[in-house]
């Protein structure tokens, strides 16, 4: 028997500053994760991974990330993606700057 499908977003890391970076609903990226659509139907993940998957001048390994619904947006639900939130951790810099 096949599992449910579980809420996702799309992530992937931005080609040339290697920030991770979520697909909105838009179509664009963002360096947010709550700008990020959540997905909850299977086929149209599968959609927005193609699409995604297309823009391979800015992003680089792009997959679907288990998520959550949060009170400001998608929420990570593994330790993985709550760490690409916060941005690269071998210095201080960009979103470690906030």
């Amino acid at each position: 028997m096949a599992r449910p499908f579980t809420p996702k977003v799309v992530t992937a890391n931005a080609l040339l500053e290697g920030d991770a970076i979520w697909f909105t609903e838009n179509g664009d990226w963002s360096r947010d994760m709550a700008d990020a659509e959540l997905i909850t139907d299977e086929a149209h993940g599968d959609i927005c991974l193609l699409e995604a998957q297309a823009d391979q001048s800015a992003v680089a390994g792009v997959y679907l990330a288990d998520a959550k619904a949060g009170a400001h947006g998608p929420e990570p639900v593994h330790f993985r993606e709550t760490f690409r939130t916060r941005g690269p951790s071998n210095y201080v810099h960009g979103k470690q700057e906030a």
